[in-house]
């Protein structure tokens, strides 16, 4: 129960700390919402005064201090008022992110799974059978985590897309001839879509658990328990999976947490370069025509999801090994 509360009262703190970060970034970029959409309407008379304190009102723009405006803002948070947002005026921020989440979650989720399961189960088949052909690849693996997410996704894009024609070029699903539904057609244009942005986090995350896992596999290997498992004659299949690569495993448990900001960095700079509609892209929009309610949603629920991906993360390595408990 201690390291429960040790746990909850760090991440407090880290969600206060992101909260207060999210509120000053927007108010430091230059531009004001207001003044983008006066700009729309075209007018040669200036509006009413009226007019422009009704739009800072809607829009969260205040001329207060910022101690002032930071808890209105908190207050807001307290009731569920995001805003509204600037970019897609009138719609709330709350129905834009509602709009976004979902694209996003699925592409994030599947890759996610794809990276971890392939990583793991090749990271331990290359330290179990070290010196062969799968071990030999490693190196090339850790090559393709170091180029950048974007130029990755350009590559791609370029070659697998616009060259080669297997796969559409922008997009979440194809909107001129499937209709949303849960169809075959729409299910298999949304597959198809978001092949590529998988593609593009798979490779760049494979590395990190191919290389972490194979190393923790041949440190394992080494140990007594796995040196008498395989003196009793167990087969070896069983000896890999149940006595090394079970222990090989609890590292990197700490490191998904760790690789979760990475992915989810690399996913916002993916949907750009795909212009797939998920939160990355809505960022991206939210960031072009300072759209102050929308940057703060985003980044909130960008921040809160890696927050409690990692404290979920940290309980259940407390739970799979209770000497972390007890030297926490």
């Amino acid at each position: 129960m201690a390291y429960l509360w040790r746990k909850l009262g760090f991440y407090a703190v880290a969600l206060w700390a992101a909260l207060t970060i999210n509120f000053l970034i927007p108010r430091l970029i230059r531009g004001n919402p207001v003044d983008i959409i006066l700009s729309r309407f075209q007018t040669r008379q200036p509006p009413p005064p009226e007019f422009r304190k009704a739009l800072e009102v809607m829009f969260g723009v205040s001329h207060d201090p910022l101690w002032v405006q930071y808890f209105a803002y908190l207050r807001q948070l307290a009731t569920g008022n995001l805003g509204t947002s600037v970019t897609y005026y009138p719609a709330p921020v709350g129905t834009v992110i509602g709009q976004a989440m979902p694209w996003t979650l699925g592409l994030v989720s599947i890759a996610l799974l794809i990276t971890v399961g392939l990583g793991v189960g090749l990271g331990m088949v290359a330290g179990w059978r070290r010196g062969s052909w799968l071990d030999g690849l490693i190196p090339t693996t850790t090559f393709l985590a170091a180029i950048p997410y974007f130029w990755l996704a350009l590559l791609l894009l370029f070659f697998l897309g616009a060259g080669l024609g297997w796969f559409p070029l922008n997009g979440a699903y194809d909107y001129a001839h499937v209709r949303m539904g849960f169809t075959g057609d729409f299910i298999g244009s949304v597959l198809c879509h978001g092949a590529l942005p998988a593609l593009t986090l798979v490779i760049s995350g494979i590395a990190g658990w191919l290389l972490g896992m194979r190393n923790m596999m041949v440190s394992t290997m080494a140990e007594d328990y796995v040196v008498m498992a395989q003196a009793k004659g167990l087969r070896p299949r069983r000896v890999m999976v149940a006595y090394a690569a079970r222990n090989a495993v609890l590292p990197n448990v700490t490191g998904f947490a760790i690789m979760l900001g990475f992915f989810v960095g690399g996913q916002v700079a993916t949907e750009v370069v795909f212009s797939y509609p998920g939160v990355g892209f809505a960022l991206l929009q939210a960031v072009g025509s300072a759209d102050y309610p929308l940057m703060q949603g985003l980044f909130l629920i960008i921040s809160v999801a890696v927050l409690a991906a990692n404290f979920l993360v940290d309980l259940l390595y407390g739970l799979i090994d209770p000497r972390v408990r007890k030297a926490g």
